[in-house]
């Protein structure tokens, strides 16, 4: 059985992701930083409905942590599907921006990607088979007024994963970004109306979890071989 890990698993979008995947038959690896219980619900789902599944926990902007919990999931075998989905955001106008607000949002999202992809690489090499899928946003491609930390964030994933793919596309493995729009989550739901939610997305509504999680899972899959280096965006047609 092939494993598959998911940062940020236990948020909503993380979530959806690691039903996708296990009802592929992935061994499901759910990290979390905050929050345990929540990782420690969704596993026990995935194993009463079937699946094959784990939490873990570990803060992915500390590179020591991060790579020796790496190393700990090593010792059972190569994982051979990355989804980078932890991120946070922290908004406000550059003018307003603090230093702290600027490195936290970079280091979970763009870091946080080196900490763990670096020392999964070369056992999953050795496989000759591989995904590896980071979760960007809307903003990375396009940017957002009081999201300069958050898009410099993601928009280096893009880099990261176009320059990644060339690397590893002998190998068998792949290398993408999916970049959502205005999904449904708590933050979403909080922040606009659905009078805004209408002038905004030309689908005049917000996407559903399950909708990035379909996306993932065929990325994930055998059919999606050829398919490496790109940035597919899930945004109602926002852009």
């Amino acid at each position: 059985m092939k494993r598959a890990l998911i940062t940020g698993g236990n948020s909503p979008i993380g979530a959806a992701i690691c039903r996708e995947l296990a009802s592929m038959d992935y061994h499901i690896i759910v990290h979390g930083h905050r929050n345990h219980k929540l990782s420690d619900d969704l596993t026990r789902e995935l194993v009463e409905t079937g699946g094959s599944a784990e939490s873990i926990c570990c803060d992915l902007t500390d590179p020591e942590t991060t790579e020796l919990t790496m190393n700990t999931l090593l010792e059972n075998g190569p994982i051979q599907v990355i989804v980078h989905n932890a991120g946070i955001f922290d908004d406000a106008p550059m003018a307003g921006m603090s230093m702290q607000q600027w490195h936290r949002v970079i280091e979970v999202s763009l870091h946080g990607f080196f900490h763990v992809t670096q020392p999964l690489l070369l056992p999953m090499i050795r496989t000759r088979w591989g995904r590896i899928i980071a979760i960007s946003s809307l903003s990375g491609m396009i940017g957002h007024r009081g999201q300069t930390n958050y898009s410099a964030a993601k928009a280096g994933l893009h880099g990261a994963a176009r320059s990644l793919a060339t690397e590893v596309a002998s190998r068998g493995i792949t290398v993408n970004v999916v970049a959502p729009g205005l999904i449904r989550t708590p933050s979403t739901e909080n922040t606009f109306t659905v009078e805004q939610i209408e002038v905004m997305v030309p689908m005049k509504r917000v996407g559903q979890p399950e909708e990035i999680s379909s996306v993932v899972g065929f990325l994930a899959s055998e059919k999606a071989g050829y398919l490496s280096g790109q940035i597919i965006g899930v945004n109602g047609a926002m852009a």
